[in-house]
């Protein structure tokens, strides 16, 4: 065997063992610690920001901290929460944050004027684009918690991707290495609603870092004008799309059956006609169908439902 073969057969180092020698995989006691740390600054410190925006009482516990492959980390997730990505400059490029997504629309409700007695365990499925919206919200508040813990120099602000479904996520490159990090897992309740965030954070990152704790400041006032403008704002500015449902009257099968282009099949009604209109399969009015100049259109007569059912049977 050539000395060129011998070293091409040299196995490769072992992944973990290179973590270890390069600073991206700690002892599983200091990185649990580490996380520890996190999730008391957590648990003090961001219901006191939750409060101080809406004026709504939560908790958050910590639940622990799982350590692998990032990407394995977030796979492993619930695929009911919505995700961001971050990066914070002179601190991390690859940091994930991962919100349950009853935990954003019980806080939807809550800011729409829902009262705690009124609100049942949310049912799992995607968010609506305005619920999205608020996990922007959400999110910013949680990266800076994140952001006055590390100390990070230089005192720049997180960048966020824009929040996504789990199974939405872009699947990893995979000519990419992946690299060791830790889940801090996180519980947090609502009006009796339990939900979960987590961040997960390259062990590059995590293992350099020492956690300062902010100091708690309880806040007792309402809803911050910020939010509740911003949300209100948001709430205006969705678009939504109405959907008219006309009687027509009836005919046979076998009249069905032979229409053909050009047919024509008359309204049920011979005065106004009735025309159910509907958004996000919710019915909102009951309207009259007629002309304007050359354009076909609907007065609206009636209304389903009060504005704040309206709006809120539109969340969904």
């Amino acid at each position: 065997m050539t000395m060129s073969d011998a070293s091409h057969d040299k196995p490769a180092m072992d992944p973990a063992l290179l973590a270890k020698l390069t600073g991206g995989l700690g002892d599983r006691g200091r990185v649990a610690k580490i996380c520890s740390a996190f999730g008391d600054v957590y648990s003090e410190f961001f219901p006191d920001v939750i409060k101080s925006e809406t004026g709504l009482d939560m908790t958050v516990s910590y639940l622990g901290c799982e350590i692998g492959y990032k990407n394995h980390l977030v796979d492993d997730l619930s695929h009911n929460v919505t995700l961001v990505d971050a990066t914070l400059r002179n601190w991390s490029q690859n940091v994930a944050l991962a919100c349950g997504n009853g935990f954003i629309i019980t806080l939807m409700e809550h800011l729409l004027g829902a009262t705690a007695d009124t609100i049942e365990e949310p049912a799992e499925r995607l968010l609506s684009v305005i619920e999205l919206d608020l996990a922007v919200m959400v999110f910013d508040k949680i990266a800076k918690v994140l952001r006055s813990a590390v100390n990070a120099p230089g005192g720049f602000e997180p960048s966020l991707s824009a929040p996504h479904a789990h199974d939405a996520r872009p699947r990893p490159a995979e000519d990419k290495p992946d690299e060791f990090a830790a889940a801090i897992n996180m519980s947090i309740t609502l009006a009796g609603i339990v939900s979960e965030f987590s961040l997960i954070i390259p062990q590059t990152a995590l293992l350099k870092t020492k956690v300062t704790p902010p100091k708690p400041k309880r806040q007792t006032g309402g809803n911050s004008p910020e939010w509740t403008e911003q949300l209100g704002d948001q709430v205006r500015r969705s678009h939504v799309t109405l959907e008219a449902r006309i009687r027509l009257q009836d005919l046979t099968l076998r009249t069905i059956s032979k229409l053909m282009a050009g047919d024509v099949i008359p309204f049920r009604d011979s005065g106004d006609v009735r025309v159910e209109v509907s958004a996000n399969s919710k019915e909102l009015y009951i309207c009259e169908f007629g002309r304007s100049g050359e354009n076909y259109m609907v007065r609206v007569k009636d209304t389903m439902n009060s504005d704040d059912e309206l709006i809120r049977h539109l969340m969904n």
